[in-house]
Parts: structure tokens; C-alpha cells; sequence
């Protein structure tokens, strides 16, 4: 039994509140393959290397939470763009990407999956941070207060297998009772969780400012890994859509990078 695209489509559009966000790249279907779906499979970025084993498994459609088309669009097709444009059309698969709408997501999100993996109390979690408009950032403690060295190792292992060890800034006070997180590239919501109250600040990857305004700030920056921070929401979408969809075939393919 096969599923219309648009089905999917429209119920991850709705499910992920695409119409809430201005983003920096277009939320939803991005490339339009075959009407009817059979497999799945969702991933990080949309790279070739996702696409060629999403063939190899029959996908009808991709979903990623990094997509293809980003800004303005695409100013040329040439080079890695074209032969990934190539392999998706010549195989009938579509591609769906959901950016920012999938860092918020409360239940589905790469912020809640960071935040369970390491830990942080359900409800002591609060949003903070201005990203265009919404607040994108998560913070919440633990039900006991964590030495610093306790709540890095926290975080270490909530992104185990990943990726190398994260890159810490031990700036801020021994003790962490409060911890900011913003999956992907998110230092610039570092005075954010200042203002927020936080101990210890979590993203992904690091613009080189970011370390002395964390010694400035006095506040622990740890860099666990733009791709170690997102793998739950595409992985958590894979869930969804098995849940949602029992005829579909849905696979989450890992494309580990140590960035």
C-alpha cells in the first residue's frame, strides 16, 4: 500500500508548523519526485552521500533538516548541486527539509532530543533566544545541581558515537544549575542565556568570537558538534512517520561528521 507525497508532505508541514517560521532556507517539499510513496528516509543534509544510500534503499522521498536550496535559491546548477539534483530526479525521489521548525519542535526537535539526551529536567525547561522571530534556545537544569566537570561529561555522553569530545570554554561557575542549548550554529545566543540565567551554554559549532565572549561572560561554552546536536530530529521524524504512516518504509540514515 503506497502513500500520496502529499499526504507526507502536508502532515509534516502541519505537524512542524512550517507557517510560524521566516527562515533562512524554504521549509517543505523542495524537490518533487514520484506522487506516491513507499519508503522514507530522513537524514541530516541533504549530501550525496544520504542520496545514494536513500536510492540504494528505494526511497520515494528524502527528508532532511539541512536541504539544498537555501537564501535566494539556487544562482546556478553546476558542480555537487547539479549531481545531486541529478540522482534525485533521475530516481523519482523527492526531497523535504525542515530547518528551523525542526530545532523547535517541542516533541519532535533537535533542542528536546539534545535536552533529554543529557538529561535536563522536563520541567524545569524554558525557551529563550531570538532567532527571527522565535524563541529558538532551551533551558532547563537538572534536579540536582552538577559540578562543571559533571555537566560536561553530561553532555559528552549525551552526543556519544557522534563525534570527537566537545570543545569546551570552561568560563563559567563551578557549579551548573542551569544550562542553555541550541542545536547546530547558535553562539550568537550566547548573551541570550546569560540574560537567561545559565551556567553553561551547549551548541554545536563555533564562529572563532565565540570563545572570549565566553570568557567575558564568564559563562561555560561547550561546542558538542553541529551535527552531533541535530541527529534527533530526523531521527525522531523517522518515528513519527511510523507511527503515523504503518504502510511506509522509514529508515533514518546516519552521514557522521566530526564537525
Amino acid at each position: 500500500m503506497t502513500v500520496h507525497l502529499r499526504d507526507v508532505v502536508a502532515y509534516l508541514d502541519a505537524t512542524l508548523e512550517i507557517d510560524r517560521f521566516r527562515d533562512y532556507a524554504p521549509n517543505g517539499l523542495q524537490v518533487e519526485g514520484a506522487p506516491e510513496v513507499d519508503t522514507v528516509v530522513t537524514g541530516v543534509s541533504a549530501n550525496q552521500a544520504l542520496f545514494d544510500r536513500a536510492i540504494e534503499l528505494g526511497a520515494d522521498l528524502i527528508v532532511v533538516h539541512h536541504g539544498l536550496i537555501w537564501g535566494g535559491g539556487l544562482p546556478t546548477v553546476t558542480g555537487p548541486t547539479a549531481r545531486r539534483l541529478k540522482a534525485l530526479l533521475a530516481n523519482d525521489v523527492s526531497l523535504a527539509a525542515y530547518h528551523l521548525p525542526l530545532d523547535k519542535h517541542p516533541r519532535l526537535g533537535n533542542n528536546t532530543g539534545l535536552a533529554d539526551a543529557i538529561g535536563l529536567a522536563l520541567a524545569e525547561r524554558t525557551a529563550f533566544g531570538d532567532v527571527k522571530g522565535v524563541a529558538l534556545g532551551l533551558a532547563g537544569g537538572w534536579a540536582t545541581p552538577l559540578s562543571r566537570d559533571e555537566a560536561i561529561a553530561r553532555v559528552t555522553a549525551g552526543v556519544a558515537g557522534a563525534r570527537p569530545a566537545p570543545f569546551v570554554f570552561p568560563f563559567g561557575p563551578p557549579v551548573v544549575r542551569k544550562v542553555g542549548l541550541c542545536s547546530g550554529a547558535a553562539g550568537d545566543l550566547l548573551e541570550a542565556a546569560v540574560a537567561a540565567g545559565c551556567d553553561m551554554f551547549v551548541t554545536g559549532e563555533l564562529a572563532e568570537r565565540a570563545g572570549e565572549l565566553a570568557r567575558e561572560l564568564q559563562i561555560t561554552l561547550v561546542a558538542a558538534g553541529h551535527y552531533a546536536t541535530e541527529v534527533f530530529g530526523p531521527s525522531r521524524v523517522a518515528d513519527e512517520l511510523r507511527r503515523q504512516f504503518p504502510a511506509l518504509s522509514v529508515h533514518f540514515v546516519p552521514v557522521a561528521t566530526p564537525l
